[in-house]
This record gives C-alpha cells, sequence and structure tokens, in this order.
C-alpha cells in the first residue's frame, strides 16, 4: 500500500473544509482545551458585536484581531485532526476500489447458481474459479490456487491458497490467478476484513486509548487550574484600580491552557495508526499501537522471523567405512524426488561437491517414498534396495526394524550438529547406515544488532522453536536472544506469555496457525498474518498483511515513536506557556505597577501587541507542529532514560526558548504594519 503524502493537494483542500465542518459544538466538546477555546472565541465575537451596536468602537479593531486568531487556533486544531484523517481517507478510498460489485457461484444441492456476494452469508459454499474474484471472507475447504492479494497488500506476486493447514484463510476482494478453489464464507456483508480496513483507517470507530484518556484527564486539570488562576485576577485587578477587559482575561486563559498539545493530541493518535497501515499492518485499535510501544517481551518465532526459514545441506559426514562420494550419491537419490526445499539442497549440493548429475526415477524403475509424520522418513526402493533419510531416532528404530546396527560414531556426530545449531538428517541403505547430512537454518543478516538495539530498550526477546533444546540453545546463542523456548507446544505459549505477564510485562507475539490463537488473544499485542487462518486473525488485535513475522520489531518501534511523540509534544506545550506568561500579565498591570515592566524581559512595544502577539503564536505553533505529529518523532533505540534527556532538552528547553524568540518577531511585525 503506498504511502500518501501528508499535504496531498486534494486532502489539503478537503481537510480545509473539514475544519469548519467540525466547528459544531458537538464536536468541539469531545476536545475539553480546545472547548474552552472554542467558547472563549464565542464570547469575543459577541462582546465585538455588542461594541460594534452600541457605537463602543475604541478597542474594536484589538477585539476584532483578538477575535480571528482565537477562531484560527480552533480552526488549526481541527485541521490537525482533519489532515490525519484524511490520509486515512484517501486509504480507504483506495481500499473501496477493490471492492467492486462482484458475483459468486454459490454451491448448491443441485450444483452452483450465480447470486450476488452481497446476498452470501455466514457459512455458505462458494466455487472461485481462475480470472474470478473471492466475493468474500472464507477458508478453502477443497482445492488450490494461486491468488492475487495486491488490491489488499500491495504485493504483486501471487500467493498459494489450498484446503487445510494455515494458507487456508482468503479475503474478499482478491482474484484467483489459476485453478480453482471452494470456499467457506465466514463473515457476512459489512463484517468482512475488508469492511474493518476501511471503517478503521475511516477512524469511524477509533476510540481515545487508555493513554490519550489519562493525559486528556491531566490537561483539563491543568485547564481547570488555569481558569480559576484567570478568574481570580479580575478581582485582585479591581482591587488594585485596573480594568481588565473580558477580551485580555479570555487571551490569558486561551495562552495559559496546554492548547498545543489539545490541538494535536488527536492526530498524534490517528497518525500512529495511519504509519501502520503504510507499512501494512492493520491495527484494531490504538490501544494495541500504545501497547506495543510498552511492550517488555518479544516472543519470536525462530522460522522466518530468525532464520531464513529454509533448512540447506551443507556437508555430508559418511560414517566409517563409507566415502563421502558414496554418500552424496546414495543421499541425492533419496532425494531426487522431494520437493522441499531441504530435498533440493542435498541434490544440489551433490552435484556440486561431486558432479554427481540427478537421474530420471522411473528410467531406474525407482518407487518414491514420501516423508509421513509416522515414520518421519522418505526415500526411495530402487531394485529391491531401500533408500531412506530422517532424523536419527526414525533411523534408529528403522534400523532395529531392519536387524542392523546404528553406529555410536554416527550418533555422536547427529548430537555434534544439534548443538551447534544444525538439524542432522541420516541416510540409510537397507540395514546400512550411510552417514549423515548436516542441514543448516541460516540465521538472517543483521538480526544480531537489531536484538542488541531492542536489549538497550530494555526489551527482553524469546526464540519459540519446535527444535530440541540443543539445536535451540545453539541457534540462540548465534542470533543474540535473551532466552527460548524449545519443543514449543500451543500450551507452552500460552504458559510462558502469562508467567511474564503476571511479572508486570507487556508481550508481543506473531502468528498463524489456529493452534496460535490462544496465545494471540492473551499478548497484549498480537500480530496474526494475513496468510493465517481466520481463527489467528480473529484472536490477534493486529494483521500483518505480509505475512512478515519480522515486522513485529518494527511495529514495537511504531509504537514507541507514538508515546515518544506525544510525550515530547506535551513537554513542548506546557513549557511554552513560560513565555506567554512574560508577555501577558507584566502588560495586563504595567500601568497599574510600573515595577512590572522588570519582567517585559522581551521588550514588547506596547500592552496590546504583547498580547496579541501571544495569541498569534498561540494559534501558529499549532500548524508548526502538525508535520511532528503526523510524521512523529525521530525514533532511535537507546534507553529510556536517555530518551527522556533528550526530549527534556529538546522540547523541554526548546519550549521555553521558542516562544520567546518567536513572539518578539510577530511583536515586531506588528509593530511595523500598525496593527495596535
Amino acid at each position: 500500500m503506498s504511502a500518501l503524502s501528508s499535504f496531498d493537494k486534494k486532502i489539503f483542500i478537503e481537510a480545509i473544509q473539514e475544519s469548519f465542518r467540525k466547528l459544531s459544538p458537538k464536536t468541539q466538546l469531545r476536545n475539553p482545551v480546545m472547548f474552552i477555546v472554542y467558547v472563549g472565541a464565542l464570547l469575543t465575537t459577541a462582546l465585538m458585536t455588542r461594541d460594534i451596536i452600541t457605537g463602543s468602537t475604541a478597542n474594536v479593531f484589538f477585539t476584532l484581531q483578538i477575535t480571528a486568531w482565537l477562531w484560527f487556533t480552533v480552526l488549526f486544531a481541527n485541521f490537525a485532526e482533519a489532515i490525519a484523517e484524511g490520509r486515512g481517507k484517501a486509504q480507504a478510498q483506495a481500499l473501496r476500489s477493490a471492492r467492486t460489485q462482484m458475483k459468486a457461484n454459490k454451491v448448491t444441492a443441485n450444483g452452483t447458481k450465480r447470486v450476488d456476494a452481497a446476498e452470501l452469508r455466514k457459512g455458505d459454499i462458494v466455487l472461485v474459479s481462475a480470472g474470478e474474484f473471492i466475493p468474500g471472507d472464507g477458508e478453502v475447504i477443497e482445492g488450490m490456487a494461486s491468488v492475487d492479494e495486491s488490491a489488499i497488500t500491495g504485493e504483486s506476486a501471487p500467493v498459494i491458497r489450498e484446503a487445510g493447514g494455515d494458507r487456508s484463510s482468503v479475503t474478499g476482494g482478491t482474484r484467483v490467478l489459476s485453478d480453482w478453489i471452494k470456499i467457506k464464507i465466514t463473515a457476512n456483508p459489512g463484517e468482512t476484513f475488508l469492511d474493518k480496513m476501511i471503517s478503521l483507517v475511516e477512524g469511524a470507530k477509533r476510540q481515545k486509548t487508555p493513554n490519550e484518556i489519562a493525559l486528556t484527564i491531566l490537561l483539563v486539570g491543568l485547564t481547570i487550574i488555569f481558569l480559576v488562576a484567570v478568574a481570580t485576577i479580575e478581582a485582585y485587578a479591581i482591587y488594585s484600580g485596573t480594568l481588565i477587559p473580558v477580551t485580555i482575561l479570555i487571551s490569558l486563559l486561551v495562552c495559559l491552557i496546554p492548547t498545543t498539545i489539545g490541538g494535536l493530541l488527536s492526530s498524534i493518535g490517528i497518525a500512529g495508526m495511519d504509519r501502520l497501515l503504510r507499512r501494512n499492518v492493520l491495527a484494531m485499535s490504538g490501544r494495541a499501537v500504545e501497547a506495543a510501544g510498552d511492550v517488555n517481551v518479544l516472543l519470536l518465532d525462530k522460522t522466518g522471523t530468525i532464520t531464513l526459514g529454509n533448512r540447506m545441506a551443507t556437508e555430508f559426514i559418511p560414517a566409517p567405512g563409507v566415502s563421502e562420494a558414496q554418500l552424496a550419491d546414495i543421499a541425492q537419490l533419496a532425494s531426487l524426488a522431494d520437493e522441499t526445499p531441504e530435498g533440493r539442497s542435498i541434490v544440489v549440493l551433490a552435484k556440486e561437491k561431486y558432479n554427481i548429475r540427478e537421474r530420471d526415477l522411473s528410467a531406474l524403475g525407482a518407487e518414491f517414498v514420501p516423508f509421513t509424520a509416522q515414520t518421519r522418513m522418505s526415500g526411495v526402493d530402487l531394485r529391491g534396495t531401500k533408500i531412506r533419510k530422517g532424523s536419527m531416532d526414525a533411523i534408529e528404530r528403522y534400523i532395529r526394524q531392519e536387524k542392523g546396527e546404528f553406529p555410536e560414531s554416527v550418533k555422536l556426530v547427529c548430537e555434534n550438529i544439534a548443538k551447534a545449531g544444525g538439524t542432522p538428517l541420516v541416510v540409510v541403505q537397507g540395514a546400512q547406515v550411510m552417514g549423515t547430512i548436516y542441514l543448516k537454518d541460516i540465521v538472517k543478516g543483521g538480526i544480531k544488532e537489531r536484538f542488541r538495539e531492542l536489549r538497550q530498550m530494555g526489551i527482553k526477546t524469546v526464540m519459540i522453536t519446535g527444535d530440541n533444546p540443543l539445536t535451540a540453545a545453539a541457534i540462540a546463542a548465534e542470533a543474540g536472544v535473551d532466552d527460548f523456548l524449545a519443543e514449543a507446544t500451543p500450551e507452552a505459549k500460552l504458559r510462558l506469555i502469562r508467567e511474564y505477564q503476571e511479572k508486570g510485562m507487556l508481550v508481543a507475539m506473531t502468528g498463524d496457525g489456529t493452534n496460535d490463537a490462544p496465545a494471540l488473544a492473551q499478548a497484549d499485542v498480537g500480530v496474526a498474518m494475513n496468510s493465517g487462518t481466520q481463527a489467528a486473525k480473529e484472536a490477534g488485535n493486529m494483521v500483518d498483511l505480509d505475512s512478515n513475522p519480522t515486522k513485529l520489531i518494527e511495529i514495537v518501534e511504531i509504537g514507541k515513536q507514538l508515546l515518544m511523540t506525544r510525550g515530547s509534544l506535551t513537554t513542548f506545550s506546557i513549557a511554552n506557556d513560560v513565555a506567554k506568561y512574560f508577555a501577558i500579565i507584566p502588560s495586563m498591570f504595567a500601568g497599574t505597577y510600573p515595577v512590572l515592566n522588570t519582567f517585559n524581559i522581551m521588550r514588547l512595544a506596547t500592552p496590546e501587541s504583547a498580547i496579541l502577539s501571544a495569541v498569534i503564536f498561540n494559534a501558529l505553533i499549532i500548524i508548526g507542529l502538525i508535520p511532528l505529529a503526523l510524521r512523529g518523532v525521530k525514533y532511535q533505540p537507546v534507553g529510556a532514560d536517555v530518551i527522556l534527556k533528550r526530549n527534556l532538552l529538546i522540547y523541554g528547553v526548546g519550549g521555553l526558548i521558542v516562544p520567546f524568540i518567536g513572539i518578539k518577531i510577530i511583536d515586531m511585525i506588528i509593530v511595523a504594519l500598525r496593527l495596535v
């Protein structure tokens, strides 16, 4: 899914229009801080109108400017939210283009019936052939086909979907390229995966996250404190003989309350979900994105995440009395009909090392013996000779049945391979053990450095694998993970997640199978693969459209970036109130208490220019920070203490300095233009 420009012309124009539509009181009430500004703008508008009607026009131009900039403050906050929502709506439109008016071949007792896709209901069976669109979300129950999922994932390469296993789930709106499949519909119209994506990216169902609610409570608390403080100023002014217009009191209140973060808070949350979506990850809620930022433990599948996933033959280790060339020849014969990556790598290794060419099994009268879960072996029967390859345990049982002996030296080789992180594959001809093939699962390049960065951030990495403990320990050491779970079962995964959660930790994991569903549901961040089963996708709170388990690390980084952005802009918002205080308070009482001019450290020209400059800066800073709110604070894999110090320096100290400079420049422009 292509990234959309933050300020695409069409989105920009629609956001401006939406900013005015959001001026309704009902919409404004959702943001308590900006609602105070909204009420202030209404009051100053009413006061200005009263002055014009009664002929009291002495300060009407000043009141007009204050009123205009208060409305601009509200509009700029609306614009920040609208521009973030606009990007989501543009992506939703792209998704809608994938959802065309489709027909479906519904399977009935009398064959198939052509119906509209909208008529399909949960449990219906449909037949989809090459060139046809899949009419709704479902599970493949019969057949196998190549499917184009580019409308959903943006990835042009087709994928295989077949009945059974963890690659049976299909999404409505995708297209079958070859063969045919029968699909059992799993979602009613309006409840499909595509419908969920559209509603989520449009923000129609976006609810405030716990952190947003907590921050909103804090901002409301600060607003109430400043409201009480400003209300008492009028009484103090009357006592000291100073008349302070209501317009100036409203200006002071608006400048002191945290309008910057109040205006940007919603857009920061929307932009965080948008950044995930642009990486083809669908978050079911903002809560999931925040949880990703607070994660303490990552549970990572070994295959495909830490390793490349395809075990490759790297060495032939012959048994005593057998040459390496003999072992290579027998191993290649046992693997000629084996279409697995491991089998093909054995054929290639024999060809490269000993120039042993592939042979035609049918010409040799050979009968291929496929791998089964019961025997855990595969091989070939050739002219009465049985050739088998398989795990050490399986071959040892086979040798006993054939009345042969399993050499201790081969056992030792197998144990050493397992300790080194490899997989031993034993080859036998008849009742004679010929030797061992060393299969190695290659650790992905750069993954060790990535884990080191996570460790610096205080995140623990745990490798999940079905390998035996020796193999798991070796790969864990090579990859640099903090811990591992060997011979993992669904129950073991679930138990491990609960153990960490009982210690107060947040856990993230990925999964794609039905057996992963309980653990995905239990994890604080459960990322289901789009290629996985419907049960897995319903259990998780995120779905990776690319089905890339490594992306879990990116999801955590995006979550942390969201929390950092919110914290940084909150710090900036509160810090920049100090400069506004120094701009407005001295100007309010300078006539009565000349000594207060000492606090006019910016040397602002007049009381009116000082107040107007502060109000203008208060509005413009929202617009200035919109790109940062949408893009997010730059993420770096360092510890929390380093991040805190850096953000306090940049956004705390910066929040103190920038307003002093900005307000002074605006004051100079106001005076030069004779606006006061």
